[in-house]
């Protein structure tokens, strides 16, 4: 019995000296370079939301935060890299929900991660609807005339996304299944070349993020609507495809920031903070507004817990809707 208490004081003693060890740690970070991958090519919004976060995280820190594009394959290449660094919190990871959470479910057999286990949630970073938006020589000019278009033709309209399993790839899938329409899905490696193909009319339509904004206000492209359940204060003009007369329908971009499995607890909680008060400064909000983002930041707890939401959401979007899954 004797020897049973001289070894649990003996490990007491042992996580007494670690505790501080870690806390110091964290208190110290970063002692220098800190990467945010992003998982699409260069001229896309995420990665100008990044570029935002990272200039504010290394005036905050005194140490380079720079932006590192790893795209491809529906955006598990870059998540492959970030799961399988350090977890010391020197490598985040620029993740959106729904291209992470359905990416990581269409190539489940593949991958070489879990979307869940093999990262820990730092923070939520922004939100954003997707913009259905048209070529001009597509003659719709509202959500309901798009859908008698669709049904009308005898061949099917296109419609261009960043991806397989991105946002506005799952958005097209949303309206085929609430609406029984069919569109064919064109797939590019990211969202500046997709809004190329739109732009050139090679595709009918895209539903497209905020970098679309500039060309609706130019009148280079048409906006239709919004994909998120309530109307963006950032284009207030534009219904809701749930109020254009398909209810139901909410698709989100969220923007988050991910570490590593195994990243310590304390150091998560330190690049939390900072992130959040980087969120809460109005020039940062005034540069995502212009990106056409709203700041929205959140504790890893919560970003944990929404993330799993969003796994059974798109699991149940991917068996209604019959996608292949490798």
């Amino acid at each position: 019995m004797r020897n049973l208490y001289r070894i649990a004081a003996t490990l007491a003693a042992a996580l007494l000296l670690l505790a501080p060890t870690g806390m110091a740690m964290a208190q110290d970070f970063p002692t220098k370079l800190v990467r945010i991958i992003v998982p699409y090519p260069p001229g896309g919004s995420a990665e100008a939301q990044a570029r935002i976060l990272a200039q504010k995280l290394s005036e905050a820190w005194g140490q380079p935060v720079i932006v590192e594009s790893k795209p491809g394959a529906g955006t598990t290449i870059g998540a492959a890299y970030a799961a399988n660094s350090p977890p010391d919190g020197y490598t985040l990871y620029l993740a959106g929900n729904a291209s992470h959470t359905v990416s990581a479910i269409l190539f489940r057999k593949s991958i070489k991660y879990d979307a869940l286990k093999s990262f820990t949630a730092v923070s939520l970073i922004a939100s954003s609807p997707f913009i259905l938006t048209v070529n001009p020589s597509v003659p719709a000019t509202s959500v309901k005339e798009f859908i008698d278009l669709a049904k009308a033709r005898p061949d099917p309209l296109t419609y261009a996304s960043s991806g397989n399993g991105a946002g506005p790839h799952l958005s097209g899938v949303l309206l085929q299944n609430l609406t029984g329409i069919k569109l064919v899905h064109v797939p590019f490696k990211g969202t500046a070349p997709a809004l190329v193909a739109l732009l050139g009319g090679q595709v009918d339509a895209l539903f497209a993020d905020v970098a679309v904004i500039p060309h609706l206000q130019s009148g280079k492209l048409r906006g239709l609507a919004v994909t998120s359940a309530a109307r963006s204060p950032l284009i207030p003009n534009l219904p809701t495809i749930a109020e254009s007369g398909v209810p139901g329908f909410d698709v989100t971009y969220l923007s988050t920031i991910l570490a590593p499995a195994g990243t310590p607890k304390a150091i998560v909680n330190r690049i939390n903070a900072a992130i959040n008060n980087a969120l809460a400064s109005s020039d940062v909000r005034e540069r995502f507004n212009a990106q056409g983002f709203e700041p929205a930041g959140s504790t890893p707890e919560a970003l944990e817990a929404l993330f799993a939401a969003e796994m059974a959401k798109y699991e149940k979007l991917i068996k209604d809707s019959g996608m292949q899954v490798d």
